[in-house]
């Protein structure tokens, strides 16, 4: 007979990119009573990274945990983004159910359908949280038909299908079972209810042979690698001697020298876990995601856990431009290497191999997003670095070169979809799927190539004057598209002096194209400094000041006023670059520059080209 843990529950909070999932774990948290009456909590808890705060997504998967009705409730906060797909795939392996939150106006949505889809494989029971109840507009009885014809798309069997619908909002802490925002309820009590009643409670094989299965790295400086799972069978103490099976089929025996579970925002020191448990398991150097740890007297692996293949790469090098130096704390390669070892200590999708150079490492990961989050960090360390152009990893099927394909959901106002249909047609895009709502707003489906949407974000909003919403996620390897796909259309401006640019210069030449610096910047030859109004490249000089002379001239009094440059984030220099280009990202700049900076060697190249 199987013996069932009724004190625990293992949850997962799944959800497509802003639907939700965190501010609906806060007020979870709040509301079980797990912070003291006077213990500052800061909204959206759990994403306890600056720049996850600042962009309001969550990038890392989070582990916590609250106490209801004298039972444990295990919450894993996922990801939304298809770049940290690989996190929410092995986070699923960890529990026994879901709650899918589902915006209540935006319904079904690309990273929705991903989500999903790898939990109906993984035979997970699923919760679904219709969320915003009370946002303008929101429609969640249609929303749940759309769950549904999702679930049945999805071939959910007779059992997913009877999933309970909770109506909720998440910032306001409400839920009820009726789709009537009138009906809400103070507390979120019908959702805490529906996890005891639905979710199943782990299997209680504690007296078996041991086996806990990596499923999230962490790193700590005094301890090293920290190993995060869930314990399948068996008991797991402090002290205890343990096999770990690696991927590569060796096996290397470790003592467990410290052991933590989850309350709250805080990690308790433990002594000893049982099967359904979730604990982070410290003293095991080099322990990697998918890994097996097990009685040394009986070594039985769990099925491996599959991580993300990169579908990007970039080139990192030591910044060598005329301003080297000038701005960052780290600036050599030795320091840029060790930085970029440790992130492999923790990200498992990314990878960093060494060039011919040792001064550029060659580093591929899930997307742009994932990638910039890594630039970005290192420039808020202090670092100073370049990096090319992001392009796609090509692989070789059956002797085939294949190329990763995206599928794109795009929302627009019906007014441009003549021109998107045309801009991603021109990016080698096949039309899956137009839905008209009916409310002036036009669905469209695409597969896409991964190398047409670089770069494509910016044509994207000019094109729908910022009213467009545009999704895509990962979808399978396809034989590559012929010719061009997508790029850049205009050419660059391009500095020929060294100096500072002059409002003078910066107005005799507004008309060739948009600036992308103000007066009073330093500038160097080859570095980009706008963008031409025509498709090639002209070299400028913005660093001439107006002469001064004793004649008079009828516009003597005119105030020198200059058009406001373009000044671009980290993501848009990036998507900007062109083959020839480098972006040189420092703690205080973001500059574009060419490859060759001397324009006499660039014509040169491009003539042998």
């Amino acid at each position: 007979m199987t013996i069932y843990r009724d004190d625990l529950r293992n949850i997962a909070i799944i959800a497509h990119v802003d639907h939700g999932k965190t501010t609906l774990v806060d007020q979870l948290l709040k509301q079980s009573g797990i912070f003291r009456s006077n213990e500052q909590v800061d909204e959206r808890a759990m994403d306890s990274n600056d720049i996850e705060r600042e962009r309001g997504i969550t990038i890392l998967a989070k582990t916590t945990a609250i106490e209801y009705h004298d039972k444990k409730i295990n919450i894993l906060d996922t990801p939304g983004h298809a770049d940290f797909g690989g996190e929410v795939e092995r986070i699923l392996k960890m529990v026994d159910g879901v709650i899918l939150v589902v915006d209540a106006y935006e319904g079904c949505m690309p990273q929705t359908r991903f989500v999903l889809k790898k939990a109906l494989e993984e035979n997970l029971k699923p919760i679904v949280v219709v969320n915003k109840i009370d946002r303008e507009f929101a429609r969640p009885e249609e929303v749940v038909d759309e769950v549904l014809e999702l679930f049945i798309e999805l071939d959910a069997n007779d059992e997913q299908l009877e999933f309970p619908v909770v109506y909720a909002s998440g910032y306001n802490g409400t839920a009820s079972l009726s789709p009537d925002p009138s009906t809400q309820e103070d507390t979120l009590r019908v959702l805490y209810d529906a996890i005891l009643e639905n979710i199943p409670a782990p299997v209680d094989n504690r007296d078996e042979p041991l086996q806990f299965q990596v499923s999230l790295l962490d790193y700590s400086d005094y301890v090293g690698r920290i190993g995060i799972g869930r314990i399948f069978r068996g008991t797991m103490k402090v002290g205890q001697q343990v096999s770990v099976l690696k991927r590569d089929g060796s096996v290397k025996n470790y003592r467990v020298t410290k052991m933590s579970g989850f309350l709250g925002l805080k990690r308790i020191d433990i002594q000893e876990a049982f099967a359904g448990d979730l604990v982070a398991v410290s003293g095991m150097e080099n322990i990697d995601v998918g890994e097996t740890i097990c009685p040394v007297d009986h070594q039985e692996a769990l099925p491996e856990l599959f991580v993300d293949e990169p579908t990007l790469q970039m080139t990192f090098l030591v910044n060598n431009s005329p301003f080297a130096g000038k701005e960052g704390k780290w600036v050599t390669s030795r320091k840029i290497d060790e930085r970029l070892q440790s992130q492999l200590q923790t990200d498992v999708s990314l990878r960093v191999d060494p060039t011919d150079s040792p001064d550029a490492w060659t580093v591929s990961g899930r997307g742009e997003l994932h990638l910039s989050i890594l630039i970005e960090n290192m420039r808020r360390e202090g670092f100073e670095l370049q990096v090319s152009k992001p392009s796609v990893i090509v692989k070789e099927i059956d002797g085939v070169r294949c190329e990763p394909i995206e599928r794109v959901q795009i929302d627009i106002p019906e007014e441009h979809v003549g021109a998107i249909i045309e801009s991603i047609g021109e990016r080698k895009g096949e039309m899956l799927d137009m839905i008209n709502n009916g409310n002036g707003q036009v669905r469209l489906l695409f597969n896409v190539p991964a190398r047409g949407l670089i770069g494509y974000s910016t044509e994207f909003l000019t094109l729908t004057r910022g009213y467009g919403i545009m999704n895509h996620t990962f979808d399978e390897y396809k034989p590559m598209a012929k010719g061009k796909v997508g790029g850049r259309r205009n050419g660059v401006l391009v500095s020929m002096e060294n100096g500072t640019a002059t409002p003078y210069s910066i107005m005799q030449l507004e008309d060739r194209g948009i600036m992308f610096v103000d007066a009073g910047t330093d500038i160097y030859a080859g570095m980009v400094v706008g963008e031409n109004t025509r498709e090639t490249d002209l070299t400028i000089n913005l660093t001439k000041a107006k002469q001064a002379t004793n004649v008079r001239s009828a516009s003597k009094d005119q105030t020198v006023s200059t058009k406001k440059p373009r000044i671009m984030s980290l993501e848009e220099a990036l998507q900007y670059l062109d083959d020839d280009e480098y972006c040189e990202v420092t703690p205080q700049s973001i500059r574009l520059r060419k490859k060759i900076l001397d324009k006499n060697e660039r014509e040169r190249v491009s003539k042998k080209k």
